[in-house]
């Protein structure tokens, strides 16, 4: 399991300032209405792809950028600071495409990653109600006909369900013995009996992420990806950690949006009464320094998590290795994101409560604690790494 890397390190900075600009211009001024009418955000996602950036991983030899997961977490972050719906869905994206770079074949990365330079968006479908948090734990099994597969399943939370032209979906082995009998199964989205179901949800409600049936879908040999069986593997090491550094960014990015607008919109709040702007208030100051000292200690943990990711798919080495580093990480982006839109309702008062920026920020940011691994369910796996207890992901008193 190794892609080509690319030979030259990539321009980190002016890549930010490109990302930034599409923010500004296309995909920030849209955020409002994308979250009002809980509008899929295709515009923003063209307007990436036009730029290459939803290739940013992707081998130049399939037409993608060929950059790495420095360059992946700086966009997520740019992104999440413009429009947190439209990051999650270029997240899940980007894992998508990335499981197919790691782990498919050299036809399926002819089918479906060259595609995405003329605007494919591909996501992951995994989770299944049943298993609720445990997001990686299926239900569902594929059964045969002939050589085709047939996947039945209703799962739970797809980002960009009914949206997406392919689901990098993961079910049961036909005939599975154990819950780690898992194998993955590139879909096509057009295909008969797929139903996608209605997102409605207090924050990014531009991601539709919601649930989708599969009845009678069959796949040919062709779209199944990897061996039968590898399903946990390509999970561990193909879809957790490039969604988990680029989750983690994306939050880190909502905590930036609301340092800087709280930061400038006490700035230049006035008082008249005493003429006082709100910045003159000690109070103000303090929740917004806390802020920012936590977006900070963010930060360099992010490149060296990337960095790691590289080096170690540079090895050939599997990615899992840094599973619990990542689900750190993941766990301080959501809670720092979580308190830097609190501190912004708080400091811009009533103001903020109103709709608008602040209240949007807070509302989205509380998906942060929920998505999967959910910090909850997060910090039990760091708690018994520590004290060396078994995980418990797929068996009790196992793992």
């Amino acid at each position: 399991m190794s892609i080509q890397q690319a030979s030259i390190q990539p321009d980190y900075e002016q890549l930010r300032a490109e990302i930034r600009s599409i923010v500004e211009e296309v995909i920030k001024p849209r955020a409002e209405l994308t979250d009002r009418e809980g509008i899929f955000p295709r515009e923003n996602l063209t307007a990436l792809g036009e730029a290459g950036c939803n290739g940013v991983l992707i081998p130049e030899r399939y037409e993608g950028k060929g950059l790495d997961h420095v360059a992946f977490a700086i966009a997520a972050e740019e992104i999440g600071k413009g429009c947190p719906s439209t990051s999650l869905v270029y997240v899940m994206h980007v894992g998508a495409v990335q499981t197919i770079a790691l782990y498919g074949n050299e036809d399926q990365k002819e089918r479906w990653l060259k595609p995405v330079r003329s605007g494919f968006i591909g996501t992951y479908s995994t989770s299944e109600r049943a298993s609720g948090g445990h997001w990686w734990f299926n239900f569902s099994e594929a059964s045969r006909d002939g050589e085709d597969y047939i996947l039945n399943a209703e799962k739970s939370f797809t980002t960009s369900s009914g949206q997406a032209d392919f689901y990098v979906f993961q079910t049961r082995t036909p005939g599975a013995q154990t819950p780690t009998d898992v194998s993955f199964f590139i879909v096509d989205s057009k295909l008969p009996g797929i139903t996608p179901g209605v997102w409605e949800a207090l924050g990014v409600r531009g991601n539709h992420s919601g649930p989708i049936t599969y009845e009678g879908v069959r796949i040919a040999p062709k779209d199944k990806l990897g061996t039968e069986g590898q399903g946990r593997e390509i999970l561990e090491s193909g879809v957790s950690p490039v969604y988990l550094i680029g989750l983690g960014s994306t939050w880190l990015g909502v905590a930036e949006a609301a340092l800087e607008a709280a930061t400038a919109y006490v700035k230049s709040m006035i008082h008249r009464d005493f003429n006082k702007r709100l910045a003159d208030y000690q109070i103000i100051r303090q929740q917004l320094a806390e802020v920012k000292v936590l977006v900070e200690s963010l930060k360099p943990w992010q490149i060296s998590l990337a960095n790691q990711l590289d080096k170690l798919q540079a090895q050939g080495r599997p990615q899992v290795e840094l599973l619990l580093p990542l689900v750190e990480f993941k766990i301080q982006a959501a809670e720092v994101a979580n308190k830097a839109t609190k501190a912004a309702l708080d400091v811009t008062g009533g103001y903020g409560y109103k709709k608008g920026v602040f209240e949007r920020l807070f509302r989205d940011a509380r998906a942060g604690i929920a998505m999967g691994p959910s910090n909850n369910i997060a910090r039990e796996w760091i708690g018994k790494a520590l004290v060396g207890l078994p995980l418990e992901l797929w068996h009790e008193g196992g793992d």
